[in-house]
């Protein structure tokens, strides 16, 4: 058995500013036929799964790019294509082979395509031909295509928000693929259009009743994987809306079925998904309250400037709020400023300085904020946890003024994991206010130690007011947009 794998995705924030070019690339992951073999990423892990069980199956594996960019907005065209015809040109001199594998984000748009999984998986199959199995691993935050389902034998999205099942999902995949390779299964997809967008955090109901749900059915011996793809809100290409796509074994009916249930589910439960959060001083008067219980800090989720999906993460909001209110003992990161970074690096520890930080990107950033600051601590190659996996922060600043600490780096990223903070030397129990410019991926490492956690509703560039985003591709009705986004189906 030969089995071919590979990876490339973003997910493309069709309304930020921030081009998606090579560079973007080279500092987030982009590996050569080798990523297999190197500390494991959240994109990556995939890969280091598949070869191992592909190996221990006996499997000669062919390894091609490995290439994913830390979100933003489409990707330059020459980018993708040349990523795109390289894994291509790889898996025409590995012909013939018996498995492609290939890890994707799913809401990849590039310049000229605005469906970069559809195409490459359909060029994938017009190489191999109908007998070779096609398996392809997505992000939850996924669109569905028709030419992506044409293309491949099965598809399987993460279940969790945060992404911690990366791993086990990629071994489901790979499970999956190997018996439809052997003949032992027969997988066959049906997906059901929610007409929702939304996001749905699987930390707490009614995500994770969904999730749990989807785990049951897949408990069925003709159901082989039940996905909940949540769909990327900020990204306006035709098929954006949320969708379950269940994989039967040579069962259209059954699968059909499980995803009618699933999406009962998923609608019955709308109302409980996301509360209008509150504004910045709402949020801030709330974190400031008198604790009742249970001690330790309050974080506060800057969820519209979260560089996951696509934000430039140098808004500068609730930041100019909190020195505006004289409020000290905060934490808060990260903020992506390469100018920033290398003047603290220049100045060097222990210096004092005044600094311009943040508000870079135009509108959505805010404007900058000028600060008397003392830097703390310098590290050349910053890091942070993300489940088992490493995501690099590039040269990183520890900088404190006016009672509040920052962090400051040079790859942007969002916050994932408490040691963004701690590697610095931070005491993140001490402090009062933990403020993370992140969604939903903190939730797992924050929530331990933190009294209370409250998203908020910041400026930005992904704000979380679902219905007003200015859809111009997409044209479908779609709730919270409209009460019932299949009234017009019932009429006819």
């Amino acid at each position: 058995m030969k089995v071919f794998i590979a990876c490339l995705g973003t997910e493309t924030n069709t309304f930020s500013p921030i081009p998606t070019g090579y560079q973007t690339f080279a500092e987030s992951m982009l590996f050569d036929g080798d990523a297999s073999q190197q500390p494991g990423q959240l994109f990556s892990e995939p890969l280091i799964e598949w070869r191992a069980m592909a190996e221990a199956a006996g499997a000669e594996v062919i390894e091609s790019l490995a290439a994913f960019a830390q979100p933003a907005g489409p990707t330059i065209r020459a980018v993708y294509e040349g990523f795109r015809d390289r894994i291509l040109a790889d898996l025409t001199a590995a012909l013939p082979v018996d498995m492609v594998l290939i890890n994707m984000h799913g809401a990849m748009v590039a310049e000229g395509y605005l469906d970069c999984e559809g195409d490459l998986l359909g060029r994938i199959r017009a190489l191999v031909g109908p007998d070779t199995v096609i398996g392809g691993e997505l992000d939850l935050h996924c669109s569905i295509t028709q030419a992506m389902t044409d293309a491949a034998d099965a598809l399987i999205t993460f279940k969790e928000y945060p992404h911690i099942d990366g791993r086990e999902r990629a071994r489901e995949l790979f499970t999956l693929c190997h018996a439809a390779q052997r003949g032992a299964v027969r997988p066959v997809m049906t997906v059901r259009d929610l007409r929702m967008i939304n996001t749905w955090r699987t930390s707490t109901a009614p995500g994770a009743d969904i999730v749990a749900a989807m785990q049951e059915a897949e408990r069925r011996n003709d159901i082989l994987s039940v996905s909940f793809a949540h769909g990327f809100p900020w990204g306006d290409v035709p098929e954006a809306s949320a969708k379950v796509l269940v994989v039967s074994d040579d069962a259209a009916t059954a699968g059909t079925a499980v995803a009618e249930d699933i999406a009962e589910l998923i609608w019955r439960t709308r109302e409980g998904v996301n509360a209008p959060l509150p504004t910045v001083p709402a949020a801030v008067d709330s974190a400031l309250a008198p604790p009742e219980g249970r001690d330790g800090p309050v974080v506060l989720a800057d969820v519209a400037d979260n560089a996951g999906g696509g934000a430039p993460s140098d808004s500068t909001f609730i930041l100019q709020h909190l020195l505006d209110r004289g409020v000290r003992d905060v934490v808060s990161g990260f903020y992506w400023d390469p100018v920033a970074v290398r003047f603290c690096f220049e100045a060097g520890e222990g210096a004092t300085l005044a600094l311009r930080i943040g508000g870079k990107c135009g509108p959505d950033s805010g404007p900058p904020v000028d600060l008397e600051v003392t830097v703390r601590r310098l590290l050349p190659e910053a890091r942070q946890s993300f489940g088992s996996a490493v995501a690099p922060m590039g040269r990183a600043a520890w900088i404190s003024g006016a009672g509040i600490d920052l962090i400051l780096n040079e790859a942007r990223t969002q916050v994932f994991h408490p040691d963004g903070f701690t590697q610095f030397g931070i005491d993140l129990a001490a402090a009062r206010l933990i403020v993370v410019k992140s969604t939903q991926h903190f939730y797992a490492g924050f929530a331990p130690l933190a009294r209370e956690i409250i998203y908020v509703s910041a400026p930005g560039a992904i704000p979380p007011e679902f219905a007003e985003i200015p859809y111009q591709v997409f044209t479908q009705p779609y709730w919270p947009r409209v009460a019932d986004p299949f009234a017009d189906d019932a009429a006819t």
